[in-house]
């Protein structure tokens, strides 16, 4: 028993490290192709094969209330539609300079800054990006995390406002805290949702997607761990609810785009994740894409889909409980240093799934990390997991 314990440790190791690598491998720039590189460990519920899954015993009625004839309709594109990039843009970065973010709307359920956003990162809806949820996303290469805004502007001194940000280990499992947002209404990832033209070209997309609904309820099924209710009606879709288009459903006359889309429909499903337009599917703005193509997939109706097994559904009233990250440590050796020297700060978070330590560090795995002020700095360490956050802090003082 002993040495399958030990196997498994040095299996989940060595996936970690191969997911390291194949970060490293993502190409830079806006709407890089990450090379084959997915987001998480096989076993997150975005990755899973679901196509043997159990289908959910009020399906029928479910797909009724949103609209049996509603069509698939997908949100992305090639060019511009009322003057806006059609779709959701991210960036890859290598090392770009860590700013600030000062929130102006979910400041307490957002993760702090400082985060690698460069100051030319695209906004959702550009060029003309207007009120609407102006997403920012931006996967840091070198260090394998995933960087989320919500309701972003970038201001002229090279930081940036935000309503809501949130920050993803790309190597890990990791999950919002239970009723907390994200940068998306279901305290989800964006970017792990997206359609992408680098994975489409490629032939094969190996996730669910991301869609919304107009309506949903005060509720949510893993993955999503957040509602954003705008209905009663006990039919109404719980964030979380994952459809899965129908196996006897014909895919083979479609074009390449929509046929590999469709395909990965079938594997993968799609996972409601905010309120809007019923049907519409996320991916990414780019000029490679055939809306001709694309197109083909608003012919797909709503009845061609089944809703998987909801299980668990927490609402209000069944929410899971449990304990903040306790932090029992957070020290500076040495605490007075001088100028141009560095003091190590070391922690200890039991029950941490993420810690994020600010100013000038941001998210960081591992229990200690070397800095170098120019002058006297108190540090707060930010320790999160499924329950909430718990802080701590520590000044180094520079002589």
């Amino acid at each position: 028993m002993r040495f399958r314990f030990l196997a498994l440790i040095f299996l989940s190791v060595t996936a970690v490290f191969t997911l390291a690598q194949n970060c490293n491998s993502m190409g830079t720039g806006i709407e890089g192709n990450l090379h084959g590189f997915i987001p998480f460990p096989a076993d997150n519920l975005w990755n899973q094969d679901i196509s043997n899954a159990s289908v959910d015993p009020n399906s029928d009625a479910i797909i009724n209330f949103i609209g049996a004839n509603t069509p698939l309709h997908p949100d992305f594109g090639a060019g511009l539609y009322n003057g806006q990039t059609i779709g959701i843009p991210y960036d890859v970065v290598s090392g770009a300079a860590f700013v600030n973010i000062k929130f102006t709307a979910y400041g307490s359920e957002s993760d702090p800054g400082p985060m690698p956003i460069p100051h030319n990162a695209p906004i959702e809806g550009a060029p003309n990006p207007g009120n609407g949820d102006r997403h920012v996303l931006v996967l840091d290469r070198d260090n394998c995390w995933l960087y989320e805004l919500y309701g972003a502007y970038r201001q002229n001194n090279g930081t940036w406002n935000a309503a809501s940000a949130a920050v993803w280990d790309l190597l890990n499992d990791e999950q919002r805290p239970y009723t907390w947002t994200s940068a998306d209404a279901a305290g989800l990832a964006v970017f792990p949702g997206l359609a992408r033209y680098d994975e489409v070209a490629a032939g094969k997309i190996q996730h669910a997607l991301r869609f919304t609904l107009q309506e949903s309820k005060e509720a949510f099924t893993p993955p999503a761990s957040h509602w954003a209710p705008n209905s009663t009606n006990t039919l109404a879709a719980p964030m979380g609810m994952r459809l899965r288009l129908k196996a006897s459903y014909d895919i083979s006359g479609f074009p390449p785009q929509s046929q590999v889309i469709l395909a990965a429909l079938k594997q993968y499903g799609m996972i409601m994740a905010d309120n809007g337009s019923s049907m519409y599917i996320s991916g990414d703005p780019d000029n490679r894409w055939s809306n001709d193509d694309l197109g083909m997939l608003k012919t797909v109706p709503a009845s061609a889909f089944e809703v998987l097994l909801i299980s668990p559904l927490y609402t209000p009233q069944n929410l899971p409980q449990g304990q903040a990250p306790a932090i029992t440590s957070f020290t500076a050796s040495p605490s007075t240093i001088q100028p141009g020297q560095s003091s190590t700060l070391s922690w200890t978070a039991n029950g941490a799934s993420y810690s994020i330590v600010s100013p000038q560090i941001g998210a960081i795995r591992g229990t200690s990390v070397a800095v170098t002020p120019a002058q006297t700095t108190t540090y707060t360490l930010y320790s999160t997991n499924a329950f909430g956050r718990s802080t701590a802090k520590v000044t180094v003082t520079v002589q």
